[in-house]
């Protein structure tokens, strides 16, 4: 397959962000080829002679990945000159961050309340010589924790809880000691949020969830300006090898295009969901960063132009919870979230994160809102009758 230079690249600020996603990555038009070239399924290239070129062996590139980091850059950083490196899962981003920019003797700052497996990381960081501190999303209380550290891992809203921290002033207090700064932005997905534009240094993120939309494959990324940075990255992706596959790039890459419309009908019932579930008695600790009543939302709408499909609640204990979930018919019983068709769990079931038993993390799809309120009313009502 040729290397296209992406179609338009340089203009693709001036667009909206649905047009921007059903145009992302795509190569320049090429008479009686498809608009967008399917998977390359390929271990090797032809590489007569030195070495030169794009691309020569597998695990360092692909035609297809290519075209997929451009559309997620595009996304990320619109009209920007950013780098974006694609992984087999979020998890393997993530890594690939935090073990390519510390060192024995470094520190580095992780939330508390982050994603289940950030504990199984710092495990091996501190096997590794690295300090790790962490501190609470909330009430940006990872400044106190911030002192001569190498890094920062910044997850907001973060996940399950849906706490937000001020990105900015985090940013701002860790350059001026001159650490770097990463947020996991799997929750708000680039239409909802962008960190490098709020100064953060890496742009990470499941491709897994929201992105994608469709629950049918594992993907992760990165995006950042600095070509050192991403450099790096992109080397602990080698040594690794942490690659994705094409077909799952090519899916991840024809999934883009409905983005939006996904992300502003599943943000849309979320909210839909949360203000329904303001009105129960037996409901707790809800929480939404779109509810105006919710603790983060002034910290949201101030670095958020859109807040996620994840609602979180509480329901009185663990047999109620799981009466709620076994009723509900248009929500499945499954971990992930970010998809066209709603999910939801009892969270607690896994163990490893801090919250009650009867604690609930509901990812909104894009059914109809009032077909989907009605079945989580229903549920709840057929579990507090304990049915």
């Amino acid at each position: 397959m040729n290397d296209h230079p992406t179609s338009e690249a340089a203009a693709t600020d001036r667009y909206g962000d649905g047009t921007r996603a059903v145009r992302a990555g795509f190569p320049e038009p090429v008479k009686n080829e498809p608009t967008l070239p399917g998977p390359v399924f390929a271990a090797h290239f032809h590489l007569p002679g030195d070495v030169s070129g794009p691309y020569t062996y597998g695990r360092d590139t692909n035609p297809t990945w290519t075209l997929l980091e451009r559309a997620i850059g595009e996304l990320e950083a619109p009209g920007q000159d950013v780098e974006t490196v694609v992984f087999a899962s979020g998890m393997a981003a993530i890594s690939a961050v935090l073990l390519s920019q510390a060192r024995t003797g470094d520190t580095v700052v992780l939330p508390d309340d982050g994603y289940q497996a950030l504990p199984l990381l710092r495990e091996q960081m501190e096997a590794y010589g690295i300090v790790v501190r962490t501190a609470p999303t909330g009430d940006d209380a990872q400044l106190t924790a911030l002192d001569g550290a190498r890094l920062l891992w910044i997850e907001t809203p973060s996940n399950p809880g849906l706490d937000v921290c001020d990105v900015r002033r985090l940013v701002k207090a860790a350059h001026g000691g001159g650490i770097l700064v990463a947020v996991d932005n799997t929750l708000a997905t680039p239409l909802g949020q962008r960190p490098l534009e709020l100064g953060a240094d890496f742009s990470v993120a499941s491709g897994t969830k929201g992105l994608t939309g469709h629950g049918d494959l594992l993907l992760g990324y990165v995006v950042c300006r600095d070509p050192e940075l991403a450099s790096a990255v992109r080397r602990w992706r080698k040594i690794v090898g942490a690659i994705p596959g094409p077909m799952e790039a090519w899916l991840a890459h024809r999934s883009l295009a409905t983005i939006q419309l996904r992300a502003q009908r599943q943000w849309g019932n979320a909210l839909a969901v949360a203000e329904a579930l303001a009105d129960r008695a037996e409901v707790s600790g809800l929480r939404y960063p779109g509810l105006p009543s919710d603790p983060s939302h002034k910290t949201a709408a101030r670095q958020m132009s859109g807040f996620g499909s994840v609602v979180s609640f509480t329901l009185p204990d663990r047999a109620h919870a799981e009466r709620f979930m076994a009723a509900l018919h248009l929500v499945e019983d499954a971990t992930s979230f970010g998809g066209v068709r709603s999910t939801a769990e009892r969270r607690g079931r896994w163990g490893g994160d801090a919250v009650p038993e009867g604690f609930i993390r509901f990812s909104a799809g894009a059914e109809d809102p009032e077909d989907l309120v009605a079945d989580v009313l229903r549920a709840l009502g057929q579990a507090a009758s304990g049915a």
